[in-house]
């Protein structure tokens, strides 16, 4: 069977993650990489036959029938725009978007363009989700009726040292709402298996005076997000994210009306998952994580080539459970209401 031709925008974690995963999937030849600055220097390292210093470069210069999205958030909509404008099927980063209006207007293109879109929300694919989503399928814990999703870091404590980049200015999508945040309500909702009705909460900056290399910037996006999610029928979720902690740690805690199913350890993809009634804790074995012999070239490639084999499934007119930009949308409208943007659409600030 032939491959499909990848080209991805993006030098960063678009070289880092998304080149040897597309790679080690099998269904994709990764043929092109774009990317304002590094590009000659990443597709070299991956052995990627064509480099270009935009993405209209690509398009014109190279036959695609994939299009991976790893640049900044304030290029997705212009990216994803283009390659549908291409009838390309599409992978995008997230956050999915600056705001809701974005959101909306890449979910109608895709409708329009009739490809294979979807999100590269990996954490999905970690053997405690999968396991903990099929504990709900299965009814093992009862009507759902709490969820905790956090994620603690110290990535953004004051002492520590980060370069001075478009991750650091609101505008520009930056900051653990958009960067980690996104992820978790992702979980969430994809536990739910509805959207969200309603959300409200904050973002907060505790660290804004920043330093890299000696000198001294100003950081305005959020070090530390935090969501109260109501999904109805008597489900509530509560989503942090916060990178100001002393202690790194991960915890995606499920609480039904007869049972309790928890994962968590010091990160997200290192977590110990148990079911807990009245009667006793029973911790689970899980399946080892598929495609976990590429572990050692990056720690997301794994669940990552996980996604690619539902993409790959899904372009090919295979069922396939993948993170929709539906869904995104979904995220996007929780996000504008503790902040990320003003509150747009069916999902209100309380």
């Amino acid at each position: 069977m032939k491959k499909l031709r990848v080209g991805i925008v993006g030098s960063s974690f678009g070289g880092l993650v998304h080149a040897p995963s597309f790679t080690a999937q099998g269904s994709f030849d990764v043929v092109a990489l774009a990317s304002p600055t590094r590009a000659d220097e990443v597709a070299k390292a991956r052995k990627i036959p064509h480099a270009f210093a935009s993405l209209d470069a690509m398009l014109a210069g190279v036959e695609l029938d994939v299009l991976s999205i790893a640049s900044p958030p304030f290029a997705h909509r212009d990216h994803v725009l283009a390659g549908l404008a291409r009838g390309l099927h599409i992978l995008c980063e997230k956050p999915f978007a600056l705001d809701v209006a974005q959101a909306q207007e890449m979910l109608d293109a895709s409708a329009r363009a009739g490809t294979v879109c979807a999100l590269a929300h990996e954490f999905r694919y970690t053997p405690s989700r999968i396991a903990i989503r099929e504990l709900i399928a299965n009814d093992h814990l009862g009507a759902l009726r709490a969820m905790e999703v956090a994620w603690y870091g110290n990535m953004l404590r004051a002492e520590v040292e980060r370069p001075n980049s478009w991750w650091f200015a609101r505008e520009r999508g930056g900051g653990l709402t958009g960067a980690i945040l996104s992820h978790l309500i992702d979980t969430a909702t994809w536990l739910a298996r509805r959207p969200p009705v309603r959300a409200t909460g904050y973002e907060r900056t505790a660290n804004p005076n920043r330093t890299a290399g000696g000198v001294g910037f100003t950081s305005d996006v959020a070090d530390g997000a935090f969501a109260t999610i109501d999904y109805g029928e008597g489900l509530i979720a509560t989503v942090t994210a916060d990178g100001t902690r002393a202690i790194a740690s991960s915890t995606l805690a499920v609480h039904g009306a007869t049972r309790t199913a928890v994962a968590s350890g010091p990160d997200l993809l290192d977590v110990t998952t148990f079911v807990v009634d009245d009667e006793e804790t029973s911790e689970l074995e899980l399946k080892i994580q598929a495609h976990n012999h590429l572990r050692a070239a990056h720690p997301n490639i794994p669940p990552f080539v996980t996604l690619l084999d539902a993409f790959a499934d899904a372009i090919a007119g295979k069922p396939a459970d993948l993170p929709t930009f539906a869904d995104g949308l979904a995220t996007q409208r929780v996000l504008a209401a503790i902040g990320y943007e003003a509150p747009v659409g069916s999902v209100s600030k309380q």
